[in-house]
Order: structure tokens, then C-alpha cells, then sequence
């Protein structure tokens, strides 16, 4: 047995060099995907204006130390907030994250890529005002829904086929990844600088997803994504003062991510062949996820249970007047919401419930309806009837549609409720394959984006300019030519 190691520097390792090489070399010409990208800024930054009437949420945003005063600080949408870029980036992550109801991407893996707006839009508000105090010409809004589209896809597609949930790793490792990668290149990283940043992000410490699963599930999962993109922010300044990556972050043997992290137990280390243990990118990066990205637009759900709601909707005047003659209810599901939000039994806070499969199919059924109050505590002991009901709810898995959950063509969400009565009667299966946040449904879905947004702006802002924001945001080119300060200009308080 040897006692010295091989101290012989490696080359970074593939996987860092191919998201560098997109983020640097890639032009996205998908006319899809731009349009796309401002929909999902749209309906990104309603989510985060929606967030801000909930004191849990605003308790921790602006400066860790008050009264601080920042120069050419990034401002927080909603907020008077001027903040330096770090902890602008966790104070918009954290709105945009907080109800539940911004984007959703699900694959082997599952998580929301416009979390990473957090970092793109303080990093493009902080260096467009410092910019234009050089005299120099801020960035745009074209640079903010680029660094949108990239960002989606790299967490997207490291999504597809790597399941980090299955080592206990929460999904926001992937929105640190991504947003360090976009945030590098906006403040004009290097290749090198850009290849350090990286790699810092995958030795960084990663989330757990015990903060997301009973018996442990709470509040911090609202705010894990905002931690994760300010961090990002944070390795990108890092890498931009020259400090040395580590090009063996991913591969090193028994300290790199993949021997550390990416392996179920040290048995499954020693018997699992090391190609097995590395990504597996079943796609090229290109515009693919932005494309492909899915929309709440009716429910601050989760997203497994978003085709339930709808179902659940669909039923609620079948059963608003049987509610004590149900003796049960059945979802028939995937497997991926099985895993993730299927639970019985008491359900602690607001963010136990909006991962609670049966209390989401439960509420619609009992009030025709599902929004953000039904989660919190004061609406739930107010409601005894949601708990009765739940605990009628059996839950089962569809084969099918599991498979056409994994299905690169499909990519449906599939559930379907019935609801049987004591006297032997009951209601048609209602099934929902695809979600109105879907590709598939997405001209019929862009109108309820729009409407949604709207609603979010005016709990923020005066009429006159709520609809300033709605035409500018529903004018692509003009958009797209707008200087990212005066965009940002428009949702200060």
C-alpha cells in the first residue's frame, strides 16, 4: 500500500468545462425561448411582488446590518431596499420562492430554474448603475433573459437524468451551480475565472432535503433557493479576484462531489462503477428547458400536485354538498409525487401542507379553490373539515403515468381523482395529464399567466403603473432594449 499521493494537478474536470463553453460560446437562437424567458420574468418577479404580504417572508429581507447604505445597491423588487448584490440576490430569491408558485422543472430530478433570477437580477442592477456612473452603457434586459435561458438550462438539463434527491441532496445544489456560471459571466469573467467559480460551487457545503420531508418539513425550504443563488454571487466575486479553482471538484478520488456526495452509502461506492457514479447529460445545452418550462398559473402548489387541483376543481361542485357522505377519495398518481408529497397524519406549518399531496386535493374539493392563505395555520384550525377529509384520501400509483412523467416527448404530471359516497354512488374519474402551465397548453396558458401577474402587481403598486410594467413587459423588443436599471426603476417602492 502506497503512503505518499500523486500530487499531479488535473485538468478541470469535463463536466465544469462544458457548462463553462456554453455559458462563454453559446448564441441561443430559439425565438421559442426568448419569448418564453420573458414570460417566466414576468411571472418570476409576480410571484416575489405576491410573497411580500406575508410577514414570514419579509421578516428576513434587506440589510444584515440596518441602516447600511450601499452605492449603486441592487434593489428588491416591492421593497425600498438597496442592497449590495449578494444580499440582493438572497432577498429576491427568497420572494420569488417563497409561495410555492414561481416555475417548476421535473425530471430524474425536480426544482424551479427562475430561482436563479435571485442572482441575475442584482448582479445586472448593481453593475448597470455602477456602469452608467463610469459612463459606460448599462446592461439590458436581452442580458437578463440570456442569462435567464442559460441558467434553466444548466440546472434543467443536470436534472434530467441525475437524481440528487436519491443521495438526500436537496435540488438548490443545481440553482448554486447555475446562477455561479451566469452571474461569472455577466460581471465578465475569464474562462479560467469563470471554470474557478465552478468548481467552488460543487465543493461548497450542499442542502440537505431535510427541511422538505416529514417529519422535518418547514419554512426553510422557502428561502433555501435565495441562500443558494446570494452563495453563487458570493463564489462568482470570489472566482473575478483571480482566487484558484480546484479542477478535480467533481472526480477527485474519495474527496471529490461524486465519491463524497453522489453515492447512496460507502458500499455502494466500492461495488458501483465509477462511470455510474458521474452526471449523465442525456441532452447538449441549448434552449431546450426554457422551452419546455413549466408555469403555475392556477395553484401555489407543488408541482406533482398541480393536475390534482385541477382535477379537484373540476369535482368541487360534484361533492361542495356530500362532503359528510364521502367515504373516500382516490388520487391515482406517479411515482415521483408518491415520493415527495404523499404524507398522513398532523401537518405542522404552511409548508408542510403545500408538500402534502392530500391536503392539496382536499382544499380545492371542500372550497372550489386553492391559493396561499389555505396554507396557513389560522385558515387550517378554522377548517376542521380539510383534516376529515384527508384522512379519507387513499393514494395510488398509475404506471402509466409514471412512465410518461420520465417520457423526454410527454413530460406529462398526471393525477386523477374519483370520489365515492357511502350509499355506493360516486363521481367520474377526472383526469389531468398535462397542467395549464404546460408546452403542450401553453397558448391557452399565456392569457392566465398574464392575468396572474396583473393580480400580483396591484397588491404592490398604483394602477398607472402597473400598467406601465404590463406593456412594456408584453412588448418583446422594446423589453429586450431596456437598460436593466430603469427596468428595475419600475418596482421600487
Amino acid at each position: 500500500m502506497s503512503t505518499v499521493e500523486a500530487n499531479v494537478r488535473p485538468d478541470y474536470d469535463a463536466e465544469l468545462q462544458k457548462i463553462t463553453d456554453y455559458v462563454l460560446d453559446t448564441r441561443i437562437d430559439s425565438a421559442e425561448a426568448w419569448d418564453t424567458a420573458r414570460l417566466c420574468l414576468m411571472d418570476t418577479l409576480g410571484c416575489g411582488l405576491l410573497a411580500l404580504r406575508f410577514p414570514e417572508c419579509t421578516k428576513h429581507l434587506g440589510p444584515l446590518v440596518e441602516g447600511t447604505v450601499v452605492p449603486h445597491g441592487a434593489r428588491v423588487p416591492g421593497t425600498t431596499f438597496r442592497l449590495d448584490p449578494v444580499k440582493a440576490a438572497w432577498d429576491i430569491g427568497c420572494i420569488v420562492r417563497w409561495l410555492d408558485f414561481n416555475d417548476t422543472w421535473l425530471a430524474a430530478e425536480w426544482g424551479h430554474p427562475s430561482d436563479n433570477l435571485g442572482a441575475i437580477l442584482a448582479v445586472a442592477d448593481h453593475l448597470s448603475q455602477k456602469r452608467i456612473a463610469e459612463g459606460e452603457a448599462p446592461l439590458t434586459m436581452r442580458d437578463v433573459l440570456e442569462a435567464m435561458i442559460m441558467a434553466h438550462e444548466i440546472q434543467g438539463v443536470l436534472a434530467l437524468d441525475n437524481a440528487f434527491n436519491r443521495v438526500g441532496l436537496d435540488h438548490v445544489v443545481l440553482v448554486k451551480v447555475a446562477s455561479t456560471a451566469v452571474a461569472a459571466r455577466l460581471m465578465g469573467a475569464s474562462r479560467d475565472q469563470l471554470l474557478s467559480a465552478l468548481s467552488h460551487a460543487w465543493v461548497d457545503g450542499q442542502s440537505l432535503r431535510t427541511y422538505r420531508h416529514a417529519p422535518n418539513a418547514g419554512s426553510r425550504k422557502s428561502w433555501a433557493a435565495g441562500d443558494a443563488t446570494s452563495r453563487a454571487v458570493r463564489l462568482a466575486d470570489i472566482a473575478l479576484r483571480d482566487e484558484m479553482g480546484i479542477p478535480g471538484a467533481l472526480s477527485a478520488p474519495q474527496w471529490g462531489f461524486y465519491d463524497v456526495l453522489f453515492s447512496h452509502t460507502n458500499r455502494d461506492l466500492a461495488t458501483k462503477p465509477e462511470a455510474q457514479r458521474r452526471f449523465s447529460f442525456q441532452r447538449e445545452f441549448g434552449s431546450y428547458v426554457m422551452e419546455n418550462i413549466l408555469f403555475k398559473l392556477s395553484f401555489p402548489a407543488e408541482f406533482h400536485a398541480q393536475t390534482a387541483c385541477e382535477a379537484a376543481v373540476t369535482l368541487h361542485p360534484q361533492v361542495k354538498d356530500r362532503l359528510d357522505e364521502i367515504e373516500r377519495v382516490v388520487i391515482t398518481t406517479h411515482e415521483s409525487a408518491i415520493r415527495i408529497i404523499s404524507k398522513e397524519g398532523g401537518l405542522a406549518n404552511p409548508a408542510d401542507r403545500d408538500h402534502c399531496l392530500q391536503y392539496m386535493t382536499a382544499v380545492p374539493l371542500i372550497f372550489g379553490e386553492l391559493n396561499a392563505e389555505h396554507y396557513e395555520d389560522e385558515f387550517h384550525a378554522g377548517h376542521p373539515e380539510i383534516d376529515a377529509l384527508r384522512a379519507r384520501v387513499e393514494v395510488v400509483e398509475e404506471p402509466r403515468y409514471t412512465r410518461d412523467y420520465l417520457d423526454v416527448d410527454k413530460r406529462s404530471i398526471a393525477n386523477a381523482i374519483q370520489v365515492f359516497f357511502r350509499d355506493g354512488s360516486s363521481t367520474d374519474q377526472v383526469e389531468v395529464e398535462y397542467p395549464i402551465g404546460h408546452r403542450r397548453r401553453r397558448q391557452e396558458g399565456v392569457p392566465v399567466l398574464e392575468e396572474k401577474f396583473r393580480r400580483h402587481l396591484v397588491t404592490r403598486f398604483p394602477p398607472r403603473r402597473c400598467e406601465r410594467i404590463l406593456a412594456l413587459c408584453r412588448n418583446q423588443a422594446l423589453l429586450e432594449s431596456t437598460p436593466v436599471n430603469r427596468f428595475v426603476d419600475l418596482f421600487v417602492i
